[in-house]
């Protein structure tokens, strides 16, 4: 007899000597544990039609069968929702996922990978509006983050672009070149507010305004002062940075920051430079490391893209909220290590976007969604 079974056996001997016992009386309360289990279960729907022959035409007719029932085996939305999800949303591979379902359902279920694989692109063309109505409302946002990432296509580069709002809102874009042919097509190209983005020339030419992610600024800096350990001026500016950051952070909305201070942090900030301007005089940066210095000449170049947000309470001190966007599609990139095609990379940023905006609904529930939409 095994540990558990004995001590259920030495429960029962207990249980069974207090009823027979007078000493113990019932009360009024009842302990309530509970087991909880899962299971696949199938939900098949048979139609059937009678076929009527004219024996004078030849022609053969049958009741009408319901919508979407078109091959002798059909899937519902539940299935392509489960499927799509596990493929596009948890980066599983399409042969872990239909093998996934497979197992779940005892062998009963086993969908083809051409099946499984045309699932983005349903999703992408059944979405289409509701992608052009998010597309309009981001324009009318004050402030918005964008950026771009590498991705893989037959062997070939391409970019991933991502544009998002600070109300939570987000689309990707698929581009096979950066630059300006790249934002062609994105909310960037229309936008008319302030961007917030790395350190990318081209962006420069969109928005009304611009900041620049700080949180680049501050890794730039921490390498600078581990190849250039002997200037000072770094070290100073990295300091004050992340006092800034720590500042603009302790402000609560709708509150606005201390013109006084914001003139104190600026002036500080032109010091800093100047510090830097005689430290590069004295010993100029040498050919095997000269960020440090490039960093310099655009920190005075863009200084008012560095400090934008300590004048407008709206604008963040980061691009995190697109970096963390670009990470998702990272994974997938690290799943599928390369796309057949570009028209794939097109699909699946449609998808993530749809995917994105729709975590933004009450109530999330993304499968529910993702089944009626296939449905």
């Amino acid at each position: 007899m095994d540990q558990f079974s004995d001590s259920w056996y030495s429960y029962q001997v207990r249980y069974c000597s207090v009823n027979n016992s007078g000493s113990f009386k019932k009360t009024a309360k009842t302990i309530i544990k509970q087991l909880v289990g899962i299971r696949m279960v199938l939900d098949v729907t048979e139609y059937h039609a009678d076929v009527y022959y004219n024996s004078q035409t030849g022609e053969r007719i049958h009741a009408a069968f319901p919508g979407g029932v078109i091959d002798d085996v059909n899937y519902d939305g539940s299935i392509k929702a489960f499927l799509f999800l596990l493929n596009n949303d948890c980066c599983t591979s399409i042969d872990k996922s239909k093998k996934f379902l497979s197992d779940l359902t005892g062998g009963k279920l086993n969908i083809s990978k051409g099946m499984v694989n045309k699932l983005s692109r349903e999703f992408a063309l059944k979405t289409e509006a509701e992608r052009k109505s998010a597309y309009a409302d981001m324009l009318l946002s004050p402030v918005m983050h964008t950026d771009c990432t590498n991705g893989r296509e037959n062997g070939k580069g391409c970019q991933i672009y991502v544009c998002a709002t600070t109300d939570g809102k987000a689309l990707y874009f698929a581009r096979e070149k950066k630059g300006h042919e790249g934002i062609k097509g994105t909310v960037t190209e229309d936008y008319q507010g302030i961007l917030v983005h790395d350190h990318d020339r081209a962006f420069y030419h969109y928005g009304t305004d611009h900041q620049e992610c700080l949180a680049h600024v501050l890794r730039y800096l921490k390498a600078s002062m581990d190849n250039e350990p002997d200037r000072t001026w770094n070290k100073e500016m990295r300091s004050l940075v992340q006092e800034m950051i720590h500042f603009r952070n302790g402000i609560q909305p709708p509150g606005e920051p201390d013109p006084q201070k914001v003139s104190e942090f600026e002036r500080r900030y032109r010091e800093i430079l100047e510090t830097a301007r005689k430290e590069y005089g004295d010993v100029p940066a040498n050919d095997y490391y000269r960020d440090g210095y490039n960093l310099f000449l655009r920190m005075e170049k863009y200084m008012q893209n560095h400090l934008l947000f300590l004048h407008d309470s709206r604008v963040p001190a980061t691009n995190n909220e697109a970096e963390r966007l670009l990470r998702n599609y990272k994974r997938k990139q690290a799943q599928a290590v390369t796309f057949r095609s570009f028209e794939n990379i097109d699909y699946l940023c449609q998808c993530m976007s749809m995917l994105v905006l729709m975590r933004l609904e009450e109530p999330a529930n993304i499968f529910d969604r993702v089944s009626m939409i296939f449905g």
